[in-house]
């Protein structure tokens, strides 16, 4: 006897289908979007006419340029000797041969690297003997380093601020700090570069509407070579109560009467200020960077800060040679006072040569404002040429029209090679302006858009 199944009330076949219907819906793929190109990225893209610019103009990549030697006041690049104002040796520290001998000390005796955190794996004598140093530089109750000086900034400024707080920044902040304040989810604003008038409406305005306001600035701003007014930053904050944070990657060293950075020229103590942030790579010619401030601050870094919970702790090598490069610093004031005086120097070379300071105040950093970016790695190519390395430093790194040759000058500088490296680049400047560069820039825009 043949079984067949009874038929399906229509209540059940509507169930049915509308499995089925629900099965096929979930296995057909909904049509894909391609994810976009990599060449359609508006980096790449205003890099490609940058160096669409270069091709016109014969010019060579000023990226990436090798030194085959330790570079100072002088290099040698590609076998030709240069006088070089393309490095951060402030104070001439990163050519004595003290922290190069603390630095294969520590490798003999801890090896090269730290291995882990220091959370979970431990820590070597020499972090916590540089951290007491870097406390007792700024005048403050304790100090933390980290294996990067960009990853300080950005655990930083994520890790004591969140989505009920308000950072407020000079608009001229570095990129660590732009990238510690988005990953925070805080509430941001900016002000005008060193506008402190600016920033005062901004606090007036918000006054009262956020669980915590931390206010960023640098203690000695990498483009343009200038310092914020930190008196009257003190005046503010005991004023609204926000927290201040200074930057002093290229503080420490160079400002300040021994090098101790902006609080130095205002003779304020450290506590003055809330966040201390700044890097090993500089006037201490090490790698890595630190913060210091209160204990309860150190703690919660050391706790919390994911730049110091899960990433390795800073190599002992490079923290024994930040030690001794720091010790040398505060024995021998006499390197910062040679820098200061070789950048008034210079500074003041320049601007009686008629070229462009902008608002440096004439220490390490002193940018040449030429104009437009094809100028610069023109200048800039030329200069190589002739023996000197000095970068551009074009758009977008800074508006369309404030292109510049920036010279990193050190302690080690000779006047004749300031004197001879400013005559030079007013001569390439000359020359280049009588030429068609405005020609070759449009002709190089026009290829690429």
């Amino acid at each position: 006897m043949s079984r067949r199944k009874s038929k399906l009330s229509s209540e059940e076949r509507s169930r049915a289908l509308s499995a089925a219907k629900s099965a096929l819906g979930r296995s057909a793929p909904a049509k894909a979007t391609p994810s976009p190109s990599f060449e359609s990225f508006s980096g790449y893209k205003e890099r490609q006419m940058v160096r669409q610019i270069g091709k016109l103009q014969n010019l060579g990549d000023p990226t990436f340029r090798e030194h085959d030697v330790r570079a100072g006041a002088t290099s040698r690049m590609d076998g030709q000797e240069v006088i070089n104002f393309g490095s951060y040796d402030y104070v001439g520290i990163n050519a004595d041969p003290r922290p190069a001998a603390a630095a294969k000390a520590a490798i003999d005796l801890y090896g090269v690297s730290a291995s882990a955190s220091r959370l979970t794996a431990g820590q070597r004598p020499v972090h916590t003997q540089l951290e007491a140093a870097l406390a007792e530089h700024y005048d403050v109750e304790a100090a933390l380093t980290f294996v990067s000086g960009h990853a300080t900034n950005v655990s930083v400024i994520a890790t004591i601020t969140g989505k009920n707080d308000l950072i407020i920044s000079d608009s001229y902040i570095h990129n660590s700090a732009t990238v510690g304040i988005q990953l925070s989810g805080a509430s941001r604003r900016s002000f005008t570069h060193n506008d402190l008038d600016a920033l005062e409406t901004i606090l007036a305005e918000t006054a009262g509407k956020y669980r915590a306001t931390l206010v960023v600035v640098e203690g000695h701003y990498s483009m343009d070579g200038d310092i914020p007014d930190l008196q009257r930053l003190v005046a503010l904050k005991k004023q609204y109560g926000f927290w201040l944070m200074v930057d002093e990657a290229h503080g420490l060293g160079c400002i300040g009467a021994t090098g101790k950075g902006v609080r130095e020229v205002y003779d304020l103590p450290g506590a003055a200020v809330d966040v201390w942030m700044g890097t090993l790579s500089k006037s201490l010619g090490s790698t890595g960077g630190y913060v210091a401030g209160s204990a309860a601050l150190i703690d919660i870094m050391k706790y919390e800060a994911p730049g110091s919970v899960y990433s390795v702790a800073l190599a002992p090598n490079l923290a024994a040679a930040a030690l001794k490069a720091l010790e040398i610093l505060h024995d021998e004031p006499e390197r910062v006072t040679r820098l200061q005086d070789n950048g008034t120097f210079f500074m003041k070379t320049v601007q009686a040569a008629g070229l462009d300071t902008g608002l440096s105040i004439g220490s390490s950093i002193v940018p040449v404002i030429v104009g437009h970016s094809a100028l610069a790695m023109a200048a800039s190519d030329e200069l190589l040429a002739r023996g000197f390395n000095v970068l551009p430093i074009v758009f977008p790194g800074v508006p369309m029209n404030q292109a510049r040759l920036r010279f990193f000058i050190s302690s080690e500088h000779t006047q004749e090679q300031m004197k001879t490296a400013i005559d030079t680049t007013v001569d390439i400047l000359t020359d280049l302006k009588n030429g068609p560069l405005e020609t070759l820039v449009q002709d190089a825009i026009s290829e690429i858009v």
